[in-house]
This record gives structure tokens, C-alpha cells and sequence, in this order.
């Protein structure tokens, strides 16, 4: 998901500090979304997809195409 949220961004033409501003967060909330070292829920998903202005359901898709049918959690 990490990466398809970077792809997302970087299509949308936005940097990290313009997303984050869109957002009210810093610029560092934003990097450690991107890096993984913060996960995200299903509301914060939907605010990323309309402040970048991508489908939140297409992110969901390509993560579960990715993820292994044994994927533990």
C-alpha cells in the first residue's frame, strides 16, 4: 500500500509537504505513512484519496492482489 500511495502522490503532482498541508499534518506524518512506519485506517485512507484525488478502492484492489492468500496479520 505504501507505494501505491507514493505512486498516487507523485501522479497527483503533489510533495509530501503539500499533501501534508492539505491534511493539517506535518511533513513527517506523511513520510511515515509512506515508509510504513505508520499504518492507516479506513477513514484516514478515504482523506488521503480526496486530498490526493485518487479512487480509494483501486488502492484496496492492488493490495489485494498483492497480498498472499496465507498473509498472516
Amino acid at each position: 500500500m505504501c507505494q501505491a500511495l507514493v505512486d498516487a502522490r507523485i501522479k497527483a503532482g503533489l510533495s509530501q509537504k503539500e499533501l501534508a498541508d492539505k491534511l493539517r499534518h506535518h511533513q513527517s506524518f506523511v513520510a511515515r505513512i509512506e515508509s510504513g512506519e505508520r499504518r492507516i485506517d479506513v477513514v484516514e485512507l478515504i482523506a488521503l484519496s480526496r486530498a490526493v484525488g485518487f479512487n480509494p478502492f483501486e488502492i484496496l484492489a492492488s493490495v489485494e492482489a498483492a497480498t498472499e492468500p496465507d498473509h498472516r496479520i
